[in-house]
């Protein structure tokens, strides 16, 4: 089994008014791809870290293996999402797999 955490901060743009809206929608997109993605087997989604963090939101995925990763990643249901909901209103993407 491998995780995936993925965080990022919104665009200076993205009002404070519209981030919970915005969450809410990535939220249940993400976790949406369980099922629908080979190999994801959780998704979770940090909408509230605590203020010592830098990065406003995150994801935490686990998959199967390395492999799936590249999957993931490739796979049209994710691309969608990531276009659709998350590309538009991020910035300052950091990743580590383990």
């Amino acid at each position: 089994m491998v995780h995936h955490i993925v965080m990022w901060k919104f665009k200076p743009e993205i009002e404070e008014s519209q981030k919970p809206e915005i969450k809410e929608a990535m939220s249940k997109e993400l976790k949406a791809l369980v099922g629908r993605v080979p190999g994801l087997l959780t998704v979770e989604f940090v909408e509230e870290p605590i203020p010592s963090s830098t990065h406003e939101i995150a994801l935490v995925t686990t998959l199967e293996n390395a492999e799936d990763i590249a999957v993931y990643a490739t796979h049209p249901e994710h691309v969608r999402v990531a276009d659709t909901y998350i590309r538009p209103y991020v910035t300052e993407r950091a990743c580590l797999d383990y």
